[in-house]
């Protein structure tokens, strides 16, 4: 595998995918929506490009992975890691509310896998890896919408690899635990000691140890290796 584009590339889990798969010698592109001087200082550490793209409207999702093709001749591997978080309770996150979280989660990965899928399918090969959390299989409270949205991702890649995988195109899921990102950042100190308590592992995850995975499943190490969602946190979610 020679190009690969992301979503959600300027921070968190995604700017990690983005900086291991170039550390790897890929051609990488990346897709962010807000952070511009976020995504210019990538683009200036990895020699990945960037394209400007709010994945929850279908015509920007298109637009931005044509542009991605167009620079770099094609794209054989596809993570879709853009995603937003919301706590709550569940009586009380808005329609608002809920449309954007799941815009971006869930519909921007069908997006992207809808345009990628059909430049796969005609080379008969190609890989998609989902970004998706433990609380898709495990649930949160307070986090039920942000649940919920990862739970369809887990859903997507068991029927999707189905679907594709006749055509050459594998599927896959990274299922990330409590990762020491910005995300995470705002939780309070008890809380985050709390958390690694419960991880069995003793720790926060790190972003580098989930672009890791995202790598192996892209790569040709994964050849036969198709519809699973590949837990990613410490033993969290066991």
């Amino acid at each position: 595998m020679k190009t690969v584009l992301v979503s959600g590339g300027s921070r968190g889990i995604g700017a990690a995918i983005v900086s291991e798969l170039a550390a790897r010698g890929l051609c990488v592109s990346f897709l962010y929506e807000k952070n511009e001087a976020a995504a210019r200082d990538m683009e200036s550490r990895t020699c990945a490009k960037a394209f400007r793209c709010d994945v929850s409207d279908p015509k920007q999702a298109r637009t931005a992975y044509e542009e991605a093709r167009r620079y770099m001749g094609s794209v054989e591997g596809l993570v879709c890691a853009a995603g937003v978080a919301l706590k709550g309770l569940f009586q009380d996150i808005s329609p608002e509310e809920w449309n954007r979280l799941s815009g971006v989660d869930l519909s921007g990965s069908i997006y992207l896998a809808q345009a990628a899928l059909p430049d796969m399918i005609s080379r008969g090969k190609g890989s998609i890896v989902f970004i998706s959390s433990v609380w898709g299989s495990a649930g949160a409270s307070c986090e039920v919408h942000y649940s919920a949205a990862k739970a369809a991702l887990h859903g997507l890649t068991k029927a999707l690899m189905k679907e594709a995988g006749p055509s050459g195109v594998r599927v896959n899921c990274v299922a990330p635990g409590v990762i020491d990102t910005d995300m995470n950042r705002d939780l309070d100190e008890g809380s985050r000691l709390a958390l690694a308590e419960e991880t069995p592992l003793g720790r926060l995850g790190k972003p580098e140890e989930v672009a890791k995975a995202a790598a192996f499943l892209l790569g040709d190490e994964a050849s036969f290796i198709t519809g699973q969602i590949l837990g990613v946190d410490g033993g969290f979610g066991c």
